[in-house]
């Protein structure tokens, strides 16, 4: 991942915790916000409660793989925070809750409002 796709400062991290909208499910808390930018810029959060060191960043590399393989919508600022049965996922069932997360946030590529998600009827 090239370092201008990564959320590198605490005030950005902070910001799409301040301002972000939150989906989570099992595995993954997937905070999102536009950044007004042409590209995406991602975060990663995995705290001790996950496990050690090793398997924590086993868990970071493990969703940097699954974001750089799941397209999204350009011009947001996603943070996965990893949950605690993160450390116990494979690529499979991450890339799944991965992929959940940004359909329900509404930034996975191809599946925008032009498809009518998130709209209602009548």
């Amino acid at each position: 991942m090239a370092k201008d796709e990564r959320l590198r400062k605490t005030a950005d991290f902070a910001e799409v915790y301040r301002r972000g909208k939150a989906r989570a499910c099992e595995l993954v808390v997937l905070k999102v916000l536009p950044n007004g930018l042409e590209r995406n810029r991602y975060g990663f959060v995995t705290s001790k409660r996950v496990g050690n060191a090793v398997v924590r960043n086993r868990v970071k590399r493990l969703l940097r793989e699954v974001t750089r393989t799941v397209p999204a919508e350009r011009g947001w600022d996603m943070v996965f925070i990893a949950r605690e049965r993160a450390a116990a996922a494979d690529y499979h069932q991450m890339a799944e809750a991965v992929r959940g997360l940004m359909r329900r946030a509404h930034v996975l590529a191809g599946e925008g409002e032009d498809k009518g998600v998130g709209k209602t009827q009548g």
